[in-house]
């Protein structure tokens, strides 16, 4: 039985991480190339100049290709919920899924109605309205983005909520908590700047691409200018968005912040690994340096994480094991505490289905006192409570270092841009065509450190992953998930290759 448990735990995890990760192959751009549409859209209306019409439609055209196959993937992740994580949405519904269908009935309606104006209607009406429509469209993208990642963020930092112990579900108290969570609203920001980011590489690849041709010079010189200059602002954006981030990180998910940098023994002053090798044979609490090689740079975890220099950051076999010194609680502490709470719950339901009141109270009192741990009355060993660390740390820092490349080709583009000796520099062109993918990379890679780096949570804390999934059969999963292997693979794919042929088309037709 716990076998064909784990089968399926493994199976349902694989399954929506591969949704997850084919979705974001979509979203991102989505989000940015809306608002570069529309700046580029606002330049034709501010200056009458038919030529940035055309412009405007050659990337309108792109969006919609990835705005429509994106779509799919993002309604059949929402199904998983119900169909995987049965457990989970019946646990958490009350609350998950108010953000999920505010961002349907509101954001996603009001993007999807505007789009066919923004797409189909440029004489049909005003080019104000029309305008007016396009900006509605990116407005609403990021809108839907925010719902949803306002449900994730209360996943990571569960707030605004009161336990029921009668139905078992978390039921929302305080909406406004919920919305304005510090880990909702800092990963929204970093979230959506990532996307504009990608955009703006995206643009400028496909821009570079006409200028190694030599074709349609003019088209690729204006949309770099644009796509750099946006880049340029959220690429800068990205870094206050990603410091404010880490900041929640530590106070709220410090296990993750410590597999981020592969830091098992806390210390004050702590450093950030720039780039190492992890040692695969370091275990907890023993005295094996975690790394074949490291270069830190000095105080920037504490910094990063505390706002100061000389404060104390947790590692792993602080947060596992216990640290007196720093009045940090063992993991093992915490599960005889979950441990607790769990039997509480049971011996609340038993005494009060026998209408023993007296001793109902009792126990639903001690569930109330350790009821912040009840997840880890599920975790078999302490250990449990760890993420996969390399995964984390390499994902982490490809992240990071993706990220700094990014904003230097942005400064280098942007200046050789506006100098006009940008066709003159090929070998800046080859860079901008290859950093497309990375920053595709670099978008999946942030989403792993999200969620592998929570591991075992599904809700930070509360609900273990194990206790999450759906009463199902594991091989009724595992047939779905080669079924959306093959389909997401297809409609990629089939995306690929339509963006192929229209950018090979042009702005101006057949070449």
């Amino acid at each position: 039985m716990v076998e064909h448990s784990d089968l399926l735990i493994d199976w349902s995890r694989a399954q929506f991480a591969l949704t997850a990760l084919y979705h974001w192959l979509f979203v991102p751009l989505t989000l940015g190339l809306t608002f570069i549409v529309a700046i580029m859209e606002t330049i034709y209306v501010k200056t009458g100049d038919v030529w940035w019409k055309n412009t405007t439609k050659f990337w309108m055209g792109l969006l919609a290709i990835n705005f429509a196959i994106g779509l799919a993937t993002g309604i059949i992740m929402e199904f998983e919920f119900g169909t995987n994580w049965s457990n989970y949405s019946w646990i958490v519904g009350d609350i998950f899924g108010a953000p999920l269908a505010i961002e349907g009935l509101m954001a996603f309606f009001m993007e999807s109605t505007f789009f066919a104006i923004m797409f189909f209607g440029w004489d049909k009406v005003s080019k104000r309205m029309h305008l007016t429509s396009t900006w509605l469209v990116a407005i609403g993208s990021n809108l839907s983005a925010l719902w949803i990642l306002v449900a994730n963020g209360w996943m990571q930092h569960p707030v605004g909520m009161h336990f029921n112990p009668d139905t078992a579900r978390n039921e929302m108290e305080n909406f406004w908590a919920v919305f304005f969570n510090p880990n909702a609203v800092s990963k929204f920001l970093h979230t959506v700047s990532s996307g504009y980011v990608l955009a703006s590489l995206f643009v400028i690849g496909v821009s570079a691409w006409y200028l190694l041709k030599k074709r349609d010079v003019l088209f690729a010189k204006r949309s770099i200018l644009v796509a750099s200059s946006f880049g340029l602002i959220t690429s800068m954006f990205l870094l206050v968005s990603g410091d404010d981030s880490a900041f929640n990180v530590a106070q709220k998910q410090p296990m993750k912040l410590a597999a981020m940098e592969g830091l098992y023994e806390g210390e004050g002053r702590a450093g950030i690994i720039a780039f190492g090798l992890l040692k695969s044979e370091k275990e907890i609490g023993d005295k094996l340096d975690p790394f074949h090689f490291s270069f830190e740079i000095p105080n920037a975890l504490s910094f990063l994480g505390y706002h100061s220099v000389d404060a104390f950051v947790p590692g792993i076999d602080d947060l596992v094991l216990g640290n007196k010194e720093h009045n940090i609680e063992s993991v093992s502490s915490k599960m005889e505490k979950g441990k607790l709470a769990v039997q509480a719950l049971h011996d609340y339901k038993k005494f009060k289905k026998e209408g023993n009141i007296e001793e109902a109270e009792k126990a639903l009192a001690i569930f109330e006192k350790y009821q912040h741990v009840m997840g880890y009355g599920y975790l078999e060993k302490p250990e449990d409570a760890v993420p996969n660390v390399a995964l984390t740390f390499y994902s982490f820092h490809t992240m990071v270092g993706l990220g700094s490349w990014f904003l230097l080709l942005f400064i280098l583009t942007l200046y050789f841009t506006m100098t006009n000796v940008i066709t003159e520099k090929k070998w800046l062109l080859y860079l901008m065509v290859m950093t497309v993918p990375m920053g595709y990379v670099a978008q999946e890679a942030g989403w792993i450190v999200a969620e592998a780096g929570r591991q075992p949570w599904a809700i930070q804390d509360l609900l273990p992953v194990g206790m999450a999934t759906s009463n199902v059969e594991a091989t009724s999963v595992m047939i779905t998930f080669w079924l959306f292997a093959v389909l997401f693979t297809a409609l990629l794919v089939a995306e690929i290759k339509i963006m192929l042929k229209q950018i090979k088309i042009g702005p101006e037709g057949e070449h």
